[in-house]
């Protein structure tokens, strides 16, 4: 088993809840979705971002608009609807209880003679 294919299903599963975060304070357009998950190490690729994007958006979860652009075409920016701030604030407490359950099924189990 190859840890990189480990890896990486790790990152798709988190995508998701990652992207919908990113847009949970203001709206962005793809480049900058793919800004800030680049610079939190979550690389991401054009490629995987629309599809995601497009499936939020017939969800519910998302709308967008379009805007001029001062250095090129009109850019297409996505937001969270009311729904998806919904379903933000409810990915937010899993989150928590995954978090918590990994930490508590990973940590290191001291015995009395540590």
């Amino acid at each position: 088993m190859k840890i990189e294919n480990t890896k990486a299903q790790m990152r798709k599963g988190v995508l998701e809840y990652c992207i919908l975060s990113v847009l949970k304070d203001e709206d962005a357009y793809v480049a900058e979705i793919l800004d800030t998950l680049k610079d939190a190490k979550l690389l991401v690729v054009e490629g995987t971002i629309y599809p995601l994007l497009t499936r939020l958006k017939n969800a519910g979860l998302l709308n967008y608009r379009w805007e001029e652009s001062t250095s090129g075409p009109p850019r297409k920016y996505y937001g969270l609807t009311e729904t998806g701030k919904l379903f933000l604030k409810e990915l937010n407490t899993t989150w928590s209880e995954l978090q918590n359950a990994v930490n508590l099924v990973t940590r290191k189990k001291t015995t009395k003679n540590e």
